[in-house]
């Protein structure tokens, strides 16, 4: 369990525990089995920040002893090809989690790419099988990001019961199985959305906000509970008027902080949680089939 001189929840040190247990955990487990957990992250075109995203990724697992089986395609690759490379992957014994990169380029059918995934593989928790587990309450692989979010209020001992919960996106990314997540702990939960009337009245209900949207200081202390827990899911790259780039997210951290009984930062929040789970995951896949209860 987390304590907190401050009122940030931090998912950077949570995630850093998560890695080294899982180093541990690996490093006993490797020799028994005969190789380490495989991932495989594809990635097609040169999107700057995907490229970001896959090199923290590669460089998480060879922290904890993950073995990358990653590949980069160009951005012309058809998805015929791919869906090749999933079908091989799928088959590649030393590979226990496979993750598509998104967004991919727009020729491309990333759902139709998911479903080629063996559900046992799906390290990113959105295969149909996978979200139907998730919405039947059954034993699964879950979405990284919503998996994330979960894990770090669960570390500061943030109680969900009964709570309202107030979720802003729906995408099938985070909105929908963050939602489910948090149904599944017994909250309440309202899902706003770009077409929702007086957003306002609706996240100021929320003893747990979560917004999960990508639009910069979206969430201002006017529209948040006092005493709320906050969790900032959403990601962005502003520019400053000197040309000075940084990532914020969707709620004005300086103002909601004031008012927030805790609250994540952007970045050093839910971002490396994504990536911790991601391992965790992979990790999960790579003991289910070697019979070893996690």
């Amino acid at each position: 369990m987390s304590t907190t001189t401050n009122n940030l929840l931090d998912g950077k040190a949570l995630a850093e525990r998560i890695q080294s247990q899982l180093k541990a955990q690996i490093e006993a487990l490797s020799p028994q089995i005969g190789r380490s957990p495989g991932l495989a992250v594809v990635m097609v075109g040169d999107n700057p920040a995907s490229a970001a995203y896959v090199r923290n990724k590669e460089r998480a697992c060879a922290n904890v002893g993950i073995a990358s089986f990653g590949q980069h395609f160009p951005a012309d690759t058809s998805q015929l090809e791919l869906e090749q490379v999933i079908h091989a992957l799928n088959q590649d014994e030393r590979v226990d989690g496979i993750l598509v990169q998104l967004p991919l380029p727009e020729h491309l059918d990333s759902v139709a790419l998911l479903h080629q995934i063996e559900p046992n593989k799906d390290a990113d928790g959105l295969h149909p099988l996978s979200l139907g587990r998730l919405v039947r309450q059954e034993p699964g692989l879950r979405s990284c990001t919503p998996a994330g979010v979960m894990r770090l209020l669960q570390e500061y001992q943030v109680d969900l019961k009964g709570k309202q919960a107030v979720v802003v996106g729906r995408s099938i990314l985070v909105g929908k199985p963050l939602a489910l997540m948090l149904l599944e702990a017994d909250a309440t939960v309202a899902i706003a959305h770009s077409k929702s009337h007086d957003l306002q009245s609706i996240t100021k209900q929320g003893d747990i906000l979560i917004p999960a949207v990508g639009r910069p200081g979206l969430i201002t202390a006017a529209m948040v509970k006092p005493g709320a827990v906050v969790v900032d899911v959403g990601i962005s790259r502003v520019t400053d008027a000197n040309g000075k780039s940084r990532l914020v997210g969707d709620v004005d951290f300086d103002s909601v902080q004031k008012v927030a009984q805790l609250i994540t930062p952007v970045p050093g929040g839910v971002g490396p949680m994504t990536v911790a789970m991601l391992l965790q995951n992979t990790f999960n896949s790579y003991c289910q089939l070697h019979g070893i209860s996690v």
